[in-house]
């Protein structure tokens, strides 16, 4: 009997809630060691600006989502999660944090980051601050550029209430008078269209300053008189509301889910509010009338001190060309021997590391897949391939080449449904065999197969990533990418592939692990195999690095073996529910999150396996939905060199990180850890700069 079982339900000691954090709250705390960063004087100006925008996006997302599902969980009343707290409560406590997040983010803007960028001159500019000349130019750009595009609404009997666009800006105007049907004046609604620039950039010979800016609801608030001529306005106030995002399409009861998706999209921006954010000037009946519009509780309301959309303040950053206010550029490390890279993987695996490591490696191997003769097939999966994706271009050429293409294109990649079903439209045109995967479990695993004819043999030779195939990530995401030719693993990743396009049986596989029949259970097989180590006197060890952890079964897992002795460190970027360092319990389990200049992406699990290490690296986090309910994998690193070298790398470097590091407490707060005295500072990210780019 596995371990996990032995002990009844009701009284396994390891089951209490106290044991366990709430993901939500877990996930939201993330956000403040990102503004942190914000916060830092240390980092360059302009990249400070650019972790306060990641902050508030995050935030939007995390309420889209998280907050969204949690209100759904609420109206269908499930039950508690293993920290025993009804969403009610969450959500609740999630107000309560945020809140807080919400003031810290305008604080850093308003008192530290907006005076900071004006004194090196980056000015975004307030209306309280315009001259007569920047004002002239204002109401003329406002008269030719803005004022033609909008469509104000006046609130009466026969213009009720209008839809409002999820995150979309819009200003409530409060008018007195009457208008030239004698209407009298009360409220309307001014919606800025999409296609206006949220951050308008003055003229140098206007402003004065070459880097000067003003956000477009300053203008809006400023100028929205001229909308409502022989009217007096009262008061103009920006807000904003954000809504579930979450698409819940019942794949069992739809016959394509294709067109399933599209249609669920067309309403996407319109399902139920989560958050309302509104100026802090506004006054209460206005509130009043619009959390009631949007079925709002009043704690979801969130009064702001400046513009509503802080995070489209990240066009300056990409505006203004001044590198002392950027990290330093780098230049990308490209292996030797990709010019003719089957005859280099043919002699030896392959390991990048990314973005230290460039990615053109792996789009030259599908660049020359499409263009050798020898190559008979391509086989590929693509949860988020990017905007132009030169991938996609290749996969093309290679099907027009004659080869055989098949794609396994996840549709469900949230926010990227849009410009998945135009990728596989654009397959499907090609002539390319495009696979939507497996209903009810989405496609995550990071998988190339390319057959080859090699004499009288075929060939395989493999790819397989903890990232996505996406150009743009590769550069601000840490991943690790193995290209192999291993026999073992290439016969594993065909029959995944063949389980994925056709109808067949649970596989067994050699050396990969696969969620959701094998990755799960191969991890607590591991952990479990360190506790009896542990229990026989022997050393035990399991560093594991993720974006983050709830699967309780694993949590268990691992307070059975830190109980046992078995020392444990875990690198968890975002959510952890796991609660470290309790007596008795976890004293053996350290959690540390890294945040720094690129986002913390890998997956690598290492067990110490009494000398004979295991490391596989992976797709998945050990979350309940990448290990039960999605197609993962989790791939060994089997080369001794490279598996030290991933080790080095993303583990042991990680770990003796005394900058970028949080530690997370048994109490649920990460502190920051700072150099003990006489010990020397030690970036991560900064040491895989020097070590792999020179």
């Amino acid at each position: 009997m596995n371990a996990m079982t032995e002990t009844p339900l009701d009284t396994d000691p390891l089951r209490d809630s106290a044991l366990y954090f709430n993901r939500e709250l877990s996930q939201l705390d993330f956000n403040f060691r990102v503004l942190a960063q914000a916060q830092d004087p240390q980092v360059p100006l302009l990249e400070r600006l650019k972790y306060l925008c990641i902050s508030c996006t995050n935030l939007d997302e995390f309420f889209e989502i998280r907050a969204g599902t949690l209100r759904h969980a609420q109206d269908l009343g499930l039950a508690p999660g293993p920290d025993g707290l009804a969403p009610q409560t969450v959500l609740s406590r999630i107000h309560e944090r945020a809140a807080e997040l919400v003031k810290s983010q305008y604080e850093c803007w308003n008192d530290v980051l907006r005076p900071a960028l004006n004194e090196a001159g980056v000015r975004v500019l307030g209306r309280n601050s315009w001259n007569a000349r920047q004002t002239r130019w204002l109401r003329a750009y406002f008269r030719d550029e803005i004022m033609p595009v909008l469509s104000p609404l006046g609130l009466d009997p026969a213009h009720p209430f209008p839809k409002i666009l999820n995150k979309s800006l819009n200003i409530v105007v409060v008018l007195k008078g009457k208008d030239a049907f004698g209407r009298a004046g009360n409220l309307a609604i001014v919606r800025a269209p999409r296609s206006l620039p949220r951050i308008i950039q003055m003229p140098e010979n206007v402003s004065g300053g070459k880097h000067d800016f003003v956000f477009l609801s300053s203008v809006l608030s400023t100028f929205v008189d001229e909308l409502f001529p022989g009217m007096e306005v009262k008061g103009a106030y920006q807000f904003r509301v954000t809504r579930n995002s979450e698409l819940l399409v019942d794949e069992e009861e739809v016959d394509n889910i294709a067109l399933a998706l599209r249609d669920e999209l067309i309403g996407r921006g319109y399902l139920r509010a989560v958050r309302l954010e509104i100026a802090e000037q506004c006054p209460k009946p206005i509130v009043r009338t619009l959390l009631e519009n949007f079925d709002l509780p009043e704690n979801a309301v969130y009064r702001i001190n400046g513009p509503v959309n802080l995070n489209r303040v990240i066009q300056v950053y990409d505006l203004v060309q001044r590198p002392e206010l950027k990290f330093p550029s780098y230049q990308q490390r490209v292996p030797a021997g990709i010019d003719s890279i089957f005859d280099t993987v043919a002699d030896g695996d392959l390991l990048l590391h990314h973005p230290f490591d460039s990615f053109a490696p792996v789009l030259e191997l599908i660049r020359q897949a499409a263009e050798d003769p020898n190559v008979l097939a391509i086989k590929q999966t693509l949860y988020r391939a990017g905007k132009d994706s030169p991938i996609v271009e290749q996969l093309v050429q290679a099907a027009r080449n004659g080869k055989d293409v098949t794609v396994v294109v996840e549709l469900r990649a949230r926010f990227d449904e849009e410009a998945n079903l135009g990728l596989a439209d654009r397959l499907q045109e090609a002539g390319v065999q495009v696979v939507y995967g497996v209903v009810g479990y989405k496609t995550h695993a990071k998988m190339l197969l390319i057959v080859r004819r090699e004499g009288r043999k075929l060939k395989r030779y493999v790819h397989l990533g903890t990232g996505n195939y996406h150009s743009g990530t590769a550069r601000a995401y840490t991943d690790f990418g193995l290209i192999t030719a291993d026999p073992d693993i290439g016969n594993d990743v065909h029959l995944i592939f063949q389980q994925l396009s056709g109808l067949a049986p649970s596989l067994k596989l050699k050396c990969l692990l696969q969620s959701p029949f094998t990755l799960h259970a191969g991890v607590l097989k591991r952990i479990d195999r360190e506790t009896k180590h542990a229990r026989a006197g022997k050393p035990a060890r399991i560093v594991a690095k993720m974006n983050a952890l709830n699967e309780p079964q694993v949590i268990r897992a691992l307070y059975q073996a830190s109980q046992a002795g078995v020392q444990i460190d875990l690198i968890v970027r975002g959510a952890c529910t796991l609660r470290p360092g309790v007596e008795g319990v976890s004293d053996n389990i350290r959690v540390r999150s890294i945040v720094g200049r690129f986002l913390e992406h890998h997956r690598v699990y290492w067990f110490a396996n009494d000398g004979a290490p295991d490391l596989f690296c992976s797709s998945a986090d050990w979350l309940e939905r990448n290990l039960l309910r999605r197609i993962e994998t989790g791939f060994p690193i089997l080369d001794s060199d490279l598996r030290a070298r991933v080790y080095e790398e993303a583990l042991a470097n990680y770990l003796s990180d005394n900058l970028n590091a949080w530690q997370l407490g048994a109490d649920g707060r990460y502190s920051r850890i700072v150099p003990e005295d006489g010990a020397m500072p030690h970036s991560a990210q900064a040491t895989l700069l020097a070590k792999l780019c020179g």
